[in-house]
Formats: C-alpha cells, sequence, structure tokens
C-alpha cells in the first residue's frame, strides 16, 4: 500500500458488529472503508486505500478532495427548521434571556 506525503485527512475507526471486525473509515473519501481485526490494521489499511485513491485521482487530473483540517470554516451555517419549531425556539430563548443563535450553539455542543 502507498502512503500519502502530508497526509492529513480525517480518520476513524470503529467496531463493525456486522462485519466482526475494526472497520477504518476517512470523513473526506466517505465510499472507501477498509475491514481488519485490529484497529491498528484498520487504520493502516484506510489510510493505505486513500493513498491510492488519491495517486490515481492524481493520474487522472481529478480534483482531490481537501483535508478537513486544513479547511478554513466560517462559523456559519443555515439550518430550516418549521415555522412552530422556530417559534418554540424564540419562546426558549426568549425566556433564558438569550439569543436564538446562542440557545441554538448551546444546544449543538451537547
Amino acid at each position: 500500500m502507498k502512503s500519502i506525503q502530508n497526509d492529513h485527512y480525517t480518520y476513524r475507526v470503529t467496531w463493525s458488529t456486522d462485519d466482526q471486525e475494526y472497520v477504518g473509515l476517512c470523513a473526506e473519501f466517505p465510499s472507501l472503508s477498509w475491514l481488519a481485526s485490529s484497529p491498528e490494521a484498520a487504520l493502516r489499511g484506510i489510510r493505505g486505500v486513500v493513498a491510492e485513491v488519491v495517486a490515481d485521482m492524481n493520474e487522472g487530473g481529478e480534483l482531490i478532495p481537501e483535508p478537513l483540517a486544513s479547511r478554513k470554516f466560517s462559523g456559519k451555517f443555515m439550518v430550516r427548521v418549521p415555522p412552530e419549531v422556530h417559534r418554540e425556539l424564540a419562546i426558549k430563548a426568549a425566556e433564558a434571556g438569550v439569543s436564538i443563535n446562542r440557545l441554538a450553539t448551546v444546544k449543538l455542543a451537547h
């Protein structure tokens, strides 16, 4: 398996009950995974698969996903909710003496 120079992708290893093995995942490449009997092997495996895919993408002139760690985030995103939920949030925020943004931030952080 190849390795990627400056590999800053976001990896996660979790247990797969269905497969009875550890599964390595990469957030920037959600269609890829690697099964292994140990968490360490699952991480090595997914990193190798990502390296191979990135090499293939390079050779094909494809756009390679930017690592999440390298992206700049504004801290803003829009969420659409039903009017009833909006009203309920406005009431809760008013009762707490905070803005809806503050209330949503606290709820999302937990």
